[in-house]
């Protein structure tokens, strides 16, 4: 690759290599706080599928370690979120080491909210509005459990905001770091927050997981206790990597369920679900 950055986000390292340096300066501008790997865990490449691609209407293929062959190329104006993207399934398609929720989750007195639910359910708004309020942010996007220990791990790459959720976190982070709007994305429009920087500084220390919560936007405000059996099943299906962690994963995830108290909650705004998250928290 042409262009190089490196990494850390949490116990992660990455290199990132691309054909154009424009997603790599993007990258190196926005993880600017960020520390670089000694070895990275897993490499990254943005590159042309032909060779006229990186100049005629150039558009960005995603590969790496590990590769979906068939995935759609995106274009050089979303090479920030094709980079995000590779990064992303590097840990989906080959972490071993963690069992991966993809959840996001806050911190605070050593103590975890791990929030998880279908796209659209606002993890990610919440996760970035609690920042705002005084919360560690330990991820948007995976929440990574420790098999041995039980505890959880951050990961804080970049907050992916989507659509009606960029003017709300606009709104509530007016000094935050923004990467560029990234419009007509396969998701709509998307924009990144960078967390702040204790989220950075303190990516290294891990916290209790307290609390899981799966959230629904758009409902009248309510909640119900989730049952261990229930949320057993709920986050198989929201984690990457479980069936590849065999027993490893049957024991991390059969001791979260049984020792963190789950809730569902529905909101019908932000403010309702900053609310309902604080209280139950």
């Amino acid at each position: 690759m042409r262009h190089v950055t490196h990494l850390t986000i949490g116990p992660v390292g990455f290199r990132i290599g691309s054909d154009w340096r424009a997603p790599i300066a993007q990258l190196e501008d926005l993880y600017r706080d960020y520390p670089k790997p000694g070895i990275p865990d897993f490499n990254v490449h943005l590159f042309a599928a032909r060779p006229w691609r990186k100049i005629l209407r150039p558009s960005v293929m995603i590969g790496g370690d590990y590769t979906i062959p068939d995935a759609a190329p995106l274009p050089l104006a979303q090479g920030l979120l094709a980079a995000e993207m590779g990064m992303n399934l590097q840990m989906a398609l080959a972490q071993r080491r963690y069992l991966l929720l993809h959840a996001s989750a806050v911190e605070r007195d050593g103590k975890a909210v791990l929030m998880t639910g279908i796209s659209g359910a606002g993890k990610s708004t919440l996760a970035a509005l609690l920042m705002a309020r005084g919360w560690r942010l330990m991820g948007d996007e995976f929440v990574l459990i420790d098999p041995a220990t039980g505890l959880a791990h951050a990961f804080p790459r970049l907050i992916s905001l989507k659509n009606q959720a960029i003017a709300v976190a606009q709104a509530a982070v007016p000094d935050g770091r923004f990467g560029p709007l990234l419009a007509g994305t396969p998701k709509g429009d998307i924009r990144h927050l960078v967390p702040d920087l204790r989220a950075i500084r303190k990516m290294a220390e891990p916290a209790e997981p307290a609390l899981l919560l799966f959230p629904r936007f758009g409902f009248d405000a309510a909640e119900r206790p989730v049952p261990p059996s229930e949320a057993f099943v709920r986050l198989t299906q929201s984690s990457t990597n479980y069936v590849h962690l065999a027993e490893r994963g049957f024991d991390a995830l059969t001791r979260l369920v049984q020792s963190v108290p789950a809730r569902a909650i529905d909101y019908p705004d932000t403010d309702g679900g900053i609310a309902l998250v604080e209280a139950l928290a």
